[in-house]
């Protein structure tokens, strides 16, 4: 098994996803909905609060909710969701269906997310991203906000830097962020033993792209979700077939 030859062809992808020109993303599938989350410039803290929520439910449906939220209230700037009161939050998240799967855990969270845009960075939530900061100060600052852990922190710094082409100083500390996905396809590619845990994935992909170990995230992500099924795999329409010691 030749690990260069992988490493350097998962980092190819990745490369080339970074280097693309910016697109619009889409968390939702809804195209207004996806307008207002990749609207950096006018409401910054649409993606930090969709990052807040996206946990313990499908990915589409979390990042829906800051945009049902606004649509509740009647407005998409800051000064509008500043305004939610605690009651009308849990309101909000919790009629006339759960928005999330913890919809009371995740009201708090929100309100807390709009606090610390409020006090830590004038309302304005690029602060956290402006200036063109290190990476592990853009990290650190999503690890202020409550509920959000390192496969979440992760992610939220690295779409700013692979998908909204924000500009860091580094990239050093821009993780892999382990899901199921990933860690089969580091499991199958031989790159991680069967019984690896997440902190073996993450230090595994930092010897890999010390650099910016997260460049391997959206390469494994992608071939876990459309070829590398955990029962009938589709080797042969992946890229990685014939040099994947797992591809039959």
């Amino acid at each position: 098994m030749n690990i260069e030859l992988i490493r350097n062809r998962l980092l190819k992808t990745g490369k080339d996803l970074k280097d693309k020109p910016r697109a619009t993303i889409q968390f939702t599938k809804n195209q207004v909905a996806d307008e207002f989350l990749n609207n950096l410039e006018t409401f910054p803290h649409a993606y930090v609060l969709g990052c807040v929520v996206d946990r313990q439910m499908p990915s589409e449906r979390a990042w829906m909710i800051p945009f049902k939220i606004a649509q509740a209230i009647g407005g998409q700037d800051f000064q509008t969701f500043k305004g939610i009161s605690r009651t009308e939050m849990h309101r909000l998240m919790n009629e006339p269906a759960p928005l999330h799967r913890y919809a009371d855990v995740m009201a708090v969270n929100l309100l807390d997310a709009i606090r610390i845009i409020d006090e830590k960075y004038n309302g304005i939530a690029s602060g956290i991203w402006e200036g063109t900061p290190s990476s592990a100060e853009v990290v650190y600052r999503f690890l202020e906000f409550p509920g959000i852990g390192q496969k979440i922190v992760t992610m939220a710094a690295n779409i700013l830097a692979r998908e909204f082409k924000i500009p860091f100083s580094d990239y050093y500390s821009i993780d892999i962020s382990v899901d199921v996905h990933v860690r089969k396809v580091f499991r199958r590619l031989g790159l991680t033993p069967e019984d690896a845990d997440n902190d073996q994935i993450i230090f595994r992909a930092r010897s890999l792209s010390p650099e910016f170990p997260g460049l391997l995230d959206n390469p494994c992500f992608e071939i876990g979700r459309n070829w590398c099924k955990p029962v009938n795999p589709l080797c042969t329409q992946c890229y990685m077939s014939e040099i994947c010691p797992s591809a039959k």
